[in-house]
């Protein structure tokens, strides 16, 4: 085939891929074309090229998808946090359903599967209640920008341009998160820019400004503002602290992480709590759940209750029920499902998390919950008790094949699979599907205007009497 890096194409495209991308054919060849949507007639040009597919960049739109909308954020098509803002939500929706399906389809070779319509979420902009932003001496500017006198390209804090660690676009505003946190992220910026700190160098390694992390609880409505530096400097974050709770009366945290590693992980060494309580508290239904700095909390509060409510639904406790929840994080769905359970015992990995969960076992006064710390493929040997109901939710590299065949071998009635990863989701059902069948599937959008999307699948052990 002739078809060859800086080729300019004209192509028809055909649907999405996952990430985002739209599909399109020359003549054979599968081409991805950022930005594009089903139903377009476009001209783009090739940008990399493999032997069975290339990626091409978007030049010109000819015909335009009826579902195409204006993107209302100046950092669309830039920033690589939004890649569905010109796509009707709706229609999102559909694209998500369907990515779902296909792909349970394709990799699970699973036939015949009932995947219900994603819910969407309540919210579809300001949804998020955490945001990171990257300091950089070194700011990538928009094509509009290029040239224009006064622009200090020495000074950013804002996001990534998708697929680069060191190019930084300076963000004034993220429409991902309440309104309220574009005003702190203003102050912020106007204070670093103007103290004696240099900002950090992604590729130098050198400066002391790193990362701004802002947090909000949606019932108490109150903010966190996390400052990651790379060493302690008192007398340049302190102030910093003092001016934000001034001006924010319902700022109720202000922390310090420290970290001089070199990766580009917006997590602490060792924290300085400089203003306000070292966490926030946020609610889901009847339960309140201690957020620090560095706790994994679902990035969308309202979908996440909807989420935790269908996995309840699904696990159809009566009281009796001794319940396994693997990767319990924090412990949210363990503590979720606590008072419908007989017994509830969480196995996570990380450390702290456990700790946390404990923590809000305590604050719920829940006595029925335990967990385990420590690697999962060895800590399910530890667990003294065959599981009526097993939850499941995997990080996005899904589970160890260790990991299935000793939950194969527990054999438990009825298990709930909770995924941020349809592939992976995909990968393990296939593992699975001897033993269990599945039942359905439930996509619920917790990530409006990208292409991710949590599911829940519902599996019921083989041999048990129909539902």
């Amino acid at each position: 085939m002739g078809l060859k890096k800086g080729a300019i194409v004209e192509l028809e495209i055909e649907t999405t891929a996952f990430g985002g991308k739209g599909l399109g054919r020359v003549d054979t060849m599968v081409v991805f074309v950022d930005q594009a949507l089903p139903g377009e007639l476009v001209v783009a040009r090739i940008v990399k090229k493999k032997k069975s597919w290339a990626e091409a960049k978007l030049l010109e739109i000819k015909r335009p998808s009826r579902d195409r909308i204006s993107a209302p954020c100046p950092y669309f098509g830039y920033c690589g946090g939004c890649k569905w803002q010109s796509l009707a939500y709706p229609k999102q929706l559909e694209y998500k359903t369907r990515h779902v399906s296909e792909t349970i389809s394709h990799i699970g070779s699973i036939g015949n599967v009932k995947v219900l319509p994603a819910i969407a979420s309540e919210a579809v902009f300001g949804y998020r209640n955490k945001m990171e932003f990257s300091c950089s001496d070194r700011r990538w500017l928009l094509p509009e920008q290029m040239g224009k006198p006064g622009i200090d390209i020495t000074f950013a804090l804002g996001l990534h341009v998708p697929g680069t660690f060191y190019k930084v676009l300076d963000i004034d505003e993220c429409l991902l998160q309440p309104s309220q946190g574009n005003r702190i992220l203003g102050v912020i910026r106007d204070y670093i820019r103007n103290s004696q700190a240099p900002v950090y160098g992604l590729r130098s390694h050198t400066g002391f400004w790193r990362f701004i992390v802002l947090r909000h609880c949606l019932r108490q409505d109150e903010w966190m503002v996390n400052i990651v530096t790379a060493e302690e400097k008192r007398d340049q974050v302190e102030p910093l602290a003092d001016l934000l709770t001034t001006k924010f009366a319902n700022l109720a945290s202000v922390v310090n992480n420290i970290t001089a590693r070199k990766a580009q992980v917006a997590f602490g060494e060792r924290e300085i709590l400089l203003a306000g309580k070292p966490y926030l508290v946020e609610s889901i239904g009847k339960y309140s759940f201690e957020i620090s700095a560095n706790s994994f909390f679902q990035t969308n509060t309202r979908s996440a209750a909807r989420l935790y409510e269908l996995v309840a639904r699904y696990c159809e406790l009566t009281g009796r029920e001794k319940v396994l929840d693997l990767y319990c994080g924090a412990g949210t769905i363990s503590i979720f499902l606590a008072s419908r359970a007989a017994r509830v015992v969480g196995l996570e990995m990380i450390r702290s998390a456990v700790e946390d969960a404990a923590k809000n076992c305590r604050r719920n006064r829940i006595d029925n919950c335990s967990f385990i710390a420590g690697d999962i493929r060895h800590t399910l040997k530890q667990v003294d008790f065959a599981p009526d109901v097993m939850v499941i939710d995997p990080p996005r590299a899904g589970m160890h094949k260790d990991v299935v065949k000793q939950i194969l071998a527990m054999a438990p009635p009825r298990i709930v699979y909770v995924s941020c990863n349809p592939a992976t989701m995909a990968r393990d059902l296939v593992l699975m599907k001897d033993d269990y069948r599945l039942v359905e599937v439930q996509p619920v959008d917790m990530f409006p205007h990208t292409y991710h999307i949590e599911s829940v699948t519902l599996l019921d052990r083989k041999g048990m009497a129909e539902r």
